[in-house]
């Protein structure tokens, strides 16, 4: 499976690294791919040396004014134009999404998919990684959009919660028929 991660380039506390690490372990163990914004710096960093570490295959998409930070050396980059471009590159690429922690670009990613899948054009199956109760805050705003009438569909079909990446993983190749 091809999972495409969102997550921060940022340099974070363990209480963030720590996850990545085991869900980069996850996702190199189950023999799946990581597709990630490319870079070689922060929590992106983390996640793309865990992946390899434990087996898994890297494809990276870049954007031009970032390629200065991409990871050298993975099995497949693209250096988008702009970020739009990146966007559809990383999810026509991804066979399923996960939300990790993040400032404004995660959050613009984790919209656009969520977007996608509420207008039918996209039946990628999406999980948002609530670390340390990071998305406690969108979480309770979802639910209000739908106890509000603002989401047509129930926010259960848009995106799944998890707590830790096990249960990502889980859900993940439960949804995609992956044992």
């Amino acid at each position: 499976m091809n999972i495409c991660v969102f997550l921060s380039a940022a340099d974070l506390s363990e209480t963030y690294t720590r996850p990545a690490r085991e869900f980069a372990e996850l996702i190199g163990r189950g023999g799946h791919t990581l597709v990630w914004g490319g870079s070689d710096v922060g929590l992106m960093k983390v996640m793309a040396d865990g992946v390899h570490a434990a087996g898994g295959l890297l494809m990276g998409v870049s954007v031009d004014f970032l390629a200065a930070k991409a990871r050298r050396g993975v099995d497949d980059m693209v250096i988008a134009a702009d970020l739009g471009e990146r966007k559809r590159l990383l999810l026509e690429k991804a066979d399923a999404v996960v939300i990790m922690v993040g400032g404004t670009g995660t959050l613009d990613e984790a919209t656009e998919i969520l977007e996608l899948k509420k207008h039918g054009r996209t039946d990628k199956p999406v999980v948002l990684l609530n670390t340390a109760g990071f998305y406690d805050g969108l979480k309770q705003q979802f639910q209000r959009m739908e106890d509000e009438g603002f989401l047509p569909r129930p926010l259960t079909d848009l995106v799944f919660f998890a707590e830790e990446p096990v249960g990502a993983m889980a859900y993940l190749e439960e949804s995609s028929g992956v044992r």
